[in-house]
């Protein structure tokens, strides 16, 4: 199985920004224990915090790949071209954030990826990521 986490804008600060939200672990750090505990999957990463490149590597692997773990952080709630991109592919993609969005800003509640995506995890902290992948292995 081969599955990739994308992360969105500013996700490459995670455990340095807002860490009462968003934790004190790096990514990278996250990253390799998911890689220890899912040995069998071939599991990659890629971050940007820029739309287009997020759309260019959504395209890149929707044909491929057995599965899409993304969170498009604030351009949840504002790219329509990112939903577009998602929902233009063959390859399943559960949209995942580390917060409970529904328990911040108002502008968070919507999601422009949800209507397109196999499933969404949200509010667990980094777990759900964990719980994305555990999503395409059931």
């Amino acid at each position: 199985m081969k599955l990739i986490i994308i992360n969105g804008p500013n996700l490459n600060l995670l455990g340095k920004r807002e860490t009462a939200i968003y934790g004190n672990e790096t990514f990278k750090d996250y990253f390799l224990k998911l890689q220890f505990k899912y040995t069998e999957i071939e599991l990659e990463y890629f971050q940007s915090n820029i739309e287009g490149e997020l759309i260019d590597k959504i395209q890149a692997v929707g044909f491929d790949y057995d599965g899409i773990i993304l969170n498009a952080a604030a351009y949840t709630h504002t790219s329509v071209a990112i939903g577009d991109a998602v929902k233009a592919i063959e390859t399943p993609v559960v949209e995942v954030h580390i917060s409970n969005t529904f328990a911040r800003e108002d502008f968070r509640h919507h999601s422009y990826i949800s209507p397109v995506a196999k499933g969404v995890i949200l509010g667990f902290g980094m777990q759900s990521y964990d719980l994305a992948i555990q999503s395409f292995l059931s």
